[in-house]
């Protein structure tokens, strides 16, 4: 064991002895993919809890639910909080656990549930802040039900987490998006192609939809609304009667056909499985050239998404986020998620949220606006 790590556990176990009336403990853990706003997250938990508490340890455990399961943690310092707000990523690390291999032995024949509990119990835990996506917060609420107290914080590139309007992280995300189909726009119009900027969401399509709308696309795809590759033909050709030269599509790596949306869910899986192209975007690309002979380039910023700094509004989403999760620790009201609603910060119970995605509506007031701004979404 490193020299740090053992003073670091020599001092848990001493902050543990020593705890009375103003000192709480907290664990925190970044679980799934990483976005901007983890560490400006994290940062605003604990400004917090510092100034709700005369002591606080910080207890951050590794790779998400991973360090949990096998004690892989570090004490954070007020120091380690310092510098992070502008710094994408996250300090802690993460690592993706799917929720249903939770409830499956690990390699060595261990219960992964059990694993984690021993830990929070054995470091003497006040609660365990848990910053995720949809299958983060799903094993956040089985821990919860399994009696560990839980804050939770909505996290995600995708902006799919059921009952917060929006998560830390998207609109960073749709600024890269956007400035990505920004660069196309001078590329495209120079040559007279058709460019498709793929963008991240394999199930839901908010970050497509406001990117594409940002952008000024022509053309949205979005796993909410299968798409015709006649329609879309369409509409490219009704753009080139106008003395279009150029037309940007942009698709949600998750975008699927209206023949592929009619197979059941075991073909869809077998008819993905099969595809000749690398992804979505290439398969419209190749279908788009073969019909009508134009030029077809595709554009895929992939990571990028979900890398670079924070923009300032979610600095100041994750900011509020975080402080409003150290005021529920303060209250002992846990088992929540922090949510954001109609520009007010609350919560929710953790169980009202988890395992639900929020999806785009096909018939939502945005999708209807941006069909007057004469956007089509490939199905009519």
């Amino acid at each position: 064991m490193a020299e740090r790590e053992k003073l670091e556990k020599e001092k848990l176990e001493k902050a543990k002895a020593e705890k009375k009336g103003g000192r709480i403990r907290v664990g925190m853990l970044t679980s799934g993919g990483d976005c901007q706003a983890l560490n400006a997250t994290m940062r605003g938990i604990a400004k917090a809890l510092y100034n709700l508490y005369d002591s606080v340890d910080i207890v951050g455990f590794r790779d998400g639910y991973r360090g949990l399961m096998y004690e892989d943690y570090r004490l954070l310092l007020k120091n380690d909080f310092s510098g992070i707000l502008t710094q994408g990523g996250t300090l802690l690390g993460t690592s993706r656990q799917p929720f249903k291999q939770m409830t499956q032995p690990d390699e060595n024949g261990n219960n992964k549930v059990e694993l984690m509990k021993a830990t929070y119990r054995k470091l003497g835990l006040d609660c365990l802040c848990v910053l995720g996506g949809n299958g983060s917060q799903k094993t956040a609420n089985l821990l919860r039900q399994e009696g560990l107290n839980i804050v939770s914080l909505p996290k995600t590139i995708d902006n799919d987490l059921f009952g917060t309007d929006e998560t830390f992280g998207f609109q960073s995300a749709v600024e890269i998006a956007s400035n990505a189909i920004d660069c196309i726009h001078t590329t495209a119009a120079s040559h007279g192609r058709v460019f498709i900027v793929e963008v991240m969401g394999h199930k839901v399509g908010w970050l497509t939809l406001y990117a594409g709308i940002a952008g000024g696309a022509d053309i949205i795809l979005i796993p909410e609304i299968p798409y015709d590759i006649k329609a879309i033909i369409e509409a490219l050709q009704k753009r080139q009667r106008a003395g279009s030269r150029f037309s940007i599509i942009v698709v949600a790596e998750g975008a699927i056909s209206k023949e592929t949306a009619a197979l059941s869910k075991k073909e869809r899986k077998t008819k993905l499985a099969s595809r000749r192209y690398p992804s979505v975007a290439y398969e419209i690309g190749a279908e788009i050239q073969a019909i009508t002979g134009q030029e077809v380039r595709v554009t895929v910023p992939g990571h990028t998404q979900r890398g670079g700094a924070p923009n300032p509004y979610d600095r100041v989403l994750s900011s509020r986020l975080g402080a409003r999760a150290a005021k529920l620790i303060s209250e002992g009201r846990f088992g929540e998620m922090v949510v954001i609603r109609n520009n007010e910060i609350t919560s929710i119970p953790l169980e009202e949220s988890a395992g639900k995605l929020k999806t785009v509506d096909p018939n939502s007031s945005i999708v209807e606006e941006a069909r007057l701004l004469g956007l089509s979404f490939g199905d009519r």
